[in-house]
């Protein structure tokens, strides 16, 4: 009886696994659809720009985020967390003077937090299955000009001491950076399908295989093993 629940709690955490695994490999789906909803939401919780503060948003004059070049060999998951991370810490500091609808705020900052959670699970699954990156010097390039390009927001609110203008400049300013988020997400989508590629080529040989030792022949060549080149 106690090894019969032992079988059915293992096939439980297997298929928990499976699925986690599934859904990590078409985290864009959600992704591309928690963009778009936070985006939303931002647009939602301020309405128009104000007019008197046209003057005050030529004083803020950070990098163009969409300048930002980003390696074809970084992790896109890791760069997504990170500008996620940085709004959700922007968003939750000093927005008393935001005068901004309070829903629209609060569902913005749930969406966030969702989407840093889903990510930081996904990529503490690849770090168990020992994945590794190339370009981990271009990752931690764009992760210090990330740094700075947020670092710049937070200065120019501090030195405006957080005044309504100084929020619904940097609320414009941060829907940029959901264009950068949708080309990592394009990103993530396609990393999915080479990845789903690979896996039903591997599958097919490892049938071809089996069918041959069933028929007594020589098995087709083994799968080709991939090996990362250092740059």
């Amino acid at each position: 009886m106690i090894s019969r629940w032992l079988l059915q709690f293992c096939l439980m955490l297997l298929f928990s696994s499976e699925i986690s695994c599934l859904d990590c490999n078409r985290i864009y789906v959600l992704q591309t659809r928690m963009n778009s909803e936070s985006l939303e939401h931002l647009e939602k919780m301020g309405g128009n720009f104000p007019f008197q503060c046209l003057n005050e948003r030529t004083a803020f004059k950070p990098r163009d985020i969409l300048k930002i070049r980003l390696s074809q060999q970084e992790n896109a998951k890791v760069a997504i967390q990170q500008i996620l991370q940085e709004l959700f810490h922007i968003f939750n500091n000093n927005l008393t003077q935001a005068a901004w609808n309070g829903t629209s705020i609060k569902e913005f900052q749930n969406g966030l937090h969702q989407q840093i959670e889903k990510l930081g699970t996904c990529l503490s699954a690849e770090k168990g299955k020992e994945i590794t990156y190339q370009g981990n010097e271009n990752l931690l390039l764009t992760s210090l000009k990330l740094k700075r390009y947020f670092q710049i927001i937070d200065d120019f609110l501090k030195e405006k001491q957080y005044s309504q203008c100084a929020w619904e400049i940097i609320r414009a300013e941060i829907s940029r950076c959901f264009l950068i988020l949708d080309v990592l997400t394009d990103r993530l989508k396609n990393e999915a399908r080479d990845t789903s590629a690979d896996a039903t080529t591997l599958d097919l040989l490892k049938q071809l295989n089996q069918i041959a030792l069933w028929n007594g022949i020589p098995p087709p060549l083994p799968p080709p093993t991939v090996t990362s080149e250092t740059p």
